[in-house]
């Protein structure tokens, strides 16, 4: 499965593929351009022979000083229709350039995007509702960023909002 679907790949998406680094895996990856990702993905789930039709994972890496672009994107899909065979798609990308939402083709990619959105701060564009999912609304930064402070920035404005809403809420029920 391997050979074949890296045969596919090279041959439908050469314009797409990035340059493969040195990772230590035993996963299959390909390095592929934001701008392809949608393209790419849709095939690999609609194609008959693979059926990727399982979003397995998706999540982010921060690169903070060691590679260019900073930030990676990883979709982990699978095929149940091979034996599960699964391998991985990375997308690099960029300080605050936004990466091509697959939700409207794997809907369980809603939730894990905005949840790199929230926690990395990497933005998904044409997403359903872009928003935090984890912290709240008014908290400042990413926290899963290497360069977000270990003390934090002095989050004392949410303890206080905190407090003034169950107060209000307390009063009024």
């Amino acid at each position: 499965m391997k050979e074949k679907l890296t045969e596919f790949i090279q041959t439908r998406f050469n314009d797409s593929l990035l340059p493969q680094r040195d990772i230590n895996t035993n996963l299959l990856y390909f390095s592929i351009k934001k701008e392809s990702l949608p393209t790419v993905v849709q095939t690999l789930k609609d194609d008959p022979e693979f059926a990727f039709t399982f979003l397995n994972d998706l999540t982010s890496i921060d690169w903070l000083g060691k590679r260019e672009p900073r930030f990676e994107v990883v979709y982990l899909l699978r095929s149940p229709k091979n034996n599960h065979f699964r391998f991985q798609l990375r997308v690099p990308v960029g300080e605050g350039e936004p990466v091509p939402s697959i939700s409207g083709i794997f809907p369980a990619a809603n939730w894990p995007e905005r949840e790199v959105y929230d926690l990395m701060g990497i933005s998904f564009s044409n997403h359903p509702r872009m928003e935090r999912l984890i912290m709240p609304d008014n908290f400042v930064g990413h926290p899963l960023r290497k360069d977000y402070p270990l003390e934090g920035p002095g989050q004392d404005y949410l303890i206080e909002d905190l407090l003034t809403i169950h107060v209000e809420e307390d009063i009024t029920d």
